[in-house]
């Protein structure tokens, strides 16, 4: 169904723009008049990573007048396969102010906005409400869940990607309109219930496939061009190269948008993961035992003198051990920890993973089952970090 624009008319073009967006002007659904809307409009992109990089780019391309970008972190050698507003030279640096640089080297005319901050309850409202919209590529949960019920308070439209591996998916929530985020996704997974790229990996284009979407259907909806991805999701398939559009409904009793949705409550509280059930990873830290990197390198150098005999667990999967491993250690990923499957030897095992987060998970499974596990705190990560730098970080 076409809507109405969402952003009104901005000033008349000066002749340097009808050059510059000639090719817009040509098309008869969005024109003159459409230019001008792009040029008055306030768009947020949330995350200047793999999705926000091409829908930044596209935007800027395109001539929206305000761009704000929202991102804490720093430019990490891993992005530059994907996200290709940062360059070889942004490493180390905000990735607010190379996604700036970049959107500006394209439209030098646009207004960017950085947040060089992690959205939270206390500042999200403040932050989406200076803008028409939002384009959501955040690569977390209570990010993508705090972005979602913030919009359906403002009554914004929300344009939300997702990627992992060689899959996409792309909608846009609107609550008033059609289902905001919740309705359709209504409870945020427990944290590392569901696997990251940086742990399954992601192929760089398809963040670009998805990215582009995300921009068409931002500039659709300042335009009122065309029918906006409300109601449906977009769900994409790079290795069998398919694209599905499945709809999906508001849910009346949904506690972000629904009838009995309190306006009152904290930002994002309604969707907030349940407590983990006991035995996977919720012991408190003091009941689960656990050594620092520097004393396991002490142990492997002892069981490498024979004084020592235990098994050095890894429950990653496969391909993060191609891209980095400790020496010495054997594999079990997670989905065998949790099937009930016992470590190769009897015995003290120590486990780790990426950053320690499944290894404690997989600690309380293993000592539940009667096995003297102990955690490795910080995983690889920290071994790389603290005793041997030419391990690879991801």
């Amino acid at each position: 169904m076409a809507r109405p624009p969402l952003v009104p008319l901005g000033p008349e073009l000066t002749a340097a723009e009808r050059t510059r967006f000639a090719r817009h002007l040509l098309l008869p659904d969005l024109g003159v008049d459409g230019q001008r809307r792009l040029r008055a409009a306030r768009v947020l992109v949330v995350g200047a990573g793999g999705l926000g990089s091409p829908a930044l780019l596209y935007l800027a391309a395109a001539g929206v007048g305000t761009i704000g970008v929202v991102d804490d972190d720093v430019v990490e050698s891993t992005n530059l396969q994907r996200q290709v507003v940062h360059g070889v030279a942004d490493v180390g640096r905000p990735k607010v102010d190379s996604a700036a640089e970049a959107v500006r080297a394209i439209s030098p005319d646009t207004r960017v906005v950085r947040h060089h901050a992690r959205l939270d309850a206390l500042t999200a409202m403040d932050v989406l409400a200076d803008y028409d919209l939002v384009l959501d590529g955040a690569d977390n949960f209570p990010t993508r869940y705090l972005v979602g019920d913030a919009c359906a308070r403002l009554g914004i439209p929300h344009v939300w990607g997702s990627v992992y591996r060689f899959d996409g998916q792309v909608s846009v929530w609107w609550a008033g309109e059609g289902p905001c985020y919740a309705c359709v996704f209504p409870q945020q997974p427990a944290p590392d219930a569901v696997p990251s790229c940086a742990v399954g990996g992601v192929l760089g284009a398809v963040c670009a496939s998805v990215g582009s979407v995300m921009a068409t259907e931002a500039v659709k909806l300042v335009t009122g061009t065309g029918e906006a991805l409300v109601g449906r999701l977009l769900v994409h398939d790079a290795l069998r190269q398919t694209w599905d559009a499945l709809p999906v409904r508001r849910d009346p009793g949904c506690r972000v948008c629904g009838a009995g949705a309190d306006a009152a409550r904290p930002l994002g509280w309604a969707t907030t993961p349940a407590d983990p059930s006991p035995g996977a990873g919720s012991a408190a830290p003091a009941d689960r035992p656990g050594v620092d990197v520097a004393a396991l390198a002490t142990l492997l150098r002892d069981r490498a003198a024979g004084s020592e005999d235990f098994v050095l667990l890894d429950v990653r999967e496969p391909g993060e051990r191609d891209v980095a491993a400790i020496p010495g250690s054997e594999a079990m990923p997670m989905a065998r920890v949790r099937a009930g499957e016992q470590p190769p030897a009897p015995g003290r095992v120590y486990v780790f993973c990426k950053s320690g987060i499944r290894s404690a998970e997989a600690v309380d499974l293993l000592r539940a089952r009667g096995v003297d596990a102990v955690d490795v705190v910080g995983g690889i990560l920290a071994w790389s970090r603290e005793v041997d730098p030419s391990v690879p970080t991801y």
